[in-house]
């Protein structure tokens, strides 16, 4: 299988840079994984195509303003650190520019010293890992300093924080935002509720390298990327009593799905715990958990449009594809939606 296999051609305009007003007012694309059928509707009425007995499965990771600006202290330069996972209290492991700045032993300062760094060591991909210094809590500090960490592709400035926040985001801990979950608003998941759909709430902190291009032509050689994540007993209880029942467990986002999928057993039951997932899952998968998905339109060649793919088909999905941008969909972060049942 080549990564190849999974190029589509997408103009720049249908990339979304900035999100709409009304979260749940994005377009939705229903993709029926037997037929291959596409219908075309707005996100809040997902509702409509969800069943009293199902669960929405949801990521209540937050976003950190993860992206410094700082100073070399001994030559002045600007520096960029990005925090990609903590390591240990103080101990992050960060993605810096420029890398030939940043050796080992090398100070930083943010903010006027407000928060200052010492670079550790080289770890996995030039990656650095980084000690910090400071007085006082560490998260207020990052709030006061700190940016939200876009994904390249969008160069707007994003006025509102929040906006790149589930409403139901509750744990700190996500270089990037499960985007999924950014056309939920509080409104519809009460509706949601009030039908007899039942959530679930899971954690997995989103690594950056769920942005990371997929550099090799053999998609099974990819090294996928490593990141925490915690299933606690009510939501495993949850999802075991809808499988029992014969209700449908239905991930919101790409985060949720591999969650699911590392956790669960041949019976697609799920227990509490907590751990680190590479889990990488393309076509000639087969689901154990999940038995729909709520996504965004993903980049092309990503390791993410290879897991829709492996839902659905691959021909299926690239066909969907093909639709959407000619239906001039909006694409990617703050783009539209596409549920695939």
């Amino acid at each position: 299988m080549k990564t190849s296999d999974f190029y589509f051609d997408l103009p720049k305009e249908l990339i979304a840079q900035d999100p709409l007003k009304d979260r749940s007012g994005s377009r939705l694309m229903v993709l029926d994984k037997k037929t291959g059928g596409v219908s075309h509707h707005i996100f809040r009425e997902i509702i409509d195509f969800l069943n009293p007995g199902d669960c929405l499965v949801i990521n209540n990771t937050k976003v950190i303003p993860a992206r410094l600006h700082g100073i070399k202290e001994d030559t002045g330069a600007h520096v960029e650190v990005l925090l990609l996972k903590r390591l240990e209290n103080d101990v992050w492991e960060t993605l810096v520019k420029p890398g030939r700045k940043l050796r080992p032993g090398a100070k930083i300062s943010f903010g006027d010293g407000l928060l200052k760094a010492e670079v550790l060591d080289i770890v996995d991909e030039g990656n650095r890992r980084i000690r910090f210094t400071y007085d006082g809590i560490f998260e207020e500090i990052l709030d006061r300093l700190g940016e939200m960490p876009l994904p390249p592709y969008i160069t707007h400035k994003l006025e509102d924080k929040s906006r790149y926040q589930t409403v139901y985001a509750k744990y700190d801990g996500s270089a990037a935002a499960p985007t999924a979950g950014l056309h939920f608003t509080k409104e519809l998941l009460d509706a949601i509720q009030a039908k007899g759909i039942k959530i679930a709430n899971i954690t997995l902190h989103v690594g950056l390298g769920t942005f990371r291009p997929v550099k090799v032509d053999d998609v099974t050689l990819h090294h996928m990327h490593s990141e925490f994540y915690m299933v606690d007993e009510e939501a495993a209880q949850i999802i075991n009593e809808t499988k029992d029942s014969g209700g449908r467990v239905i991930a919101v986002g790409t985060t949720s799905t591999r969650t699911l999928e590392t956790v669960a057993d041949d019976n697609g039951h799920v227990r509490p715990c907590s751990g680190w997932t590479q889990i990488f899952i393309y076509p000639g998968y087969t689901f154990k958990c999940i038995d729909a998905l709520i996504t965004n339109f993903h980049l092309p060649e990503s390791t993410l449009l290879m897991l829709v793919s492996a839902l659905a088909s691959k021909d299926m999905i690239l066909n969907a594809y093909h639709i959407a941008v000619e239906e001039k969909y909006r694409f990617f972060s703050f783009g539209d939606a596409m549920f695939i049942h």
